[in-house]
């Protein structure tokens, strides 16, 4: 049994390994969810939600944007996961009932499965930051935190509009 209660840390080699697979999680997912995001808009009910859906959008397609640009870096391509988190949330799609007798309880859920993306997408971008400092990638690390950013950005927003429906 090993009483060393801290790991070893990772060689260059596995870092990169792990750095490419949640690159690629997060750029499947991100994809995915770009397309399917026009689906999603049309479910929510309030105009306020679907402009935000729209603002998320525009942010989504920037970060996706800015992965082709770290690929193109690291001069890698992006491999697609058979297993990917964030694609089987939006599979699922979000669990939302379209017969749905009160259109809030659609709008909240879309809120709350938006928010639930980004916290996975604001700890994975936190952990390819780590990772990019540690291989000193600097010329990346400036494109994670932009998205990182956009991502804290839009689960405020989502907190703020599920505040408006609350408090009425």
């Amino acid at each position: 049994m090993d009483t060393n209660p801290i790991p070893a840390p990772l060689n260059d080699d596995l870092l990169k390994e792990v750095f490419h697979h949640h690159l690629n999680r997060i750029y499947n997912g991100k994809c995915f969810l770009y397309k399917t995001l026009p689906a999603l808009n049309a479910l929510a009910s309030f105009k306020g939600l679907q402009l935000a859906i729209d603002e998320f959008g525009e942010d989504v397609l920037k970060q996706i944007v800015r992965m082709k640009s770290i690929y193109a870096l690291l001069g890698e391509t992006p491999v697609d996961n058979e297993c990917n988190p964030i694609t089987n949330i939006i599979k699922d799609e979000f669990c939302l009932d379209e017969n749905q007798t009160v259109p809030l309880l659609n709008d909240l859920d879309l809120m709350l499965y938006m928010q639930l993306l980004e916290h996975v997408n604001i700890t994975s971008y936190r952990m390819l930051i780590m990772i990019s400092k540690t291989l000193k990638h600097d010329n990346i690390i400036q494109m994670l935190k932009e998205s990182f950013d956009e991502s804290q950005e839009n689960d405020k927003l989502f907190t703020l509009i599920a505040k408006e429906y609350v408090k009425g």
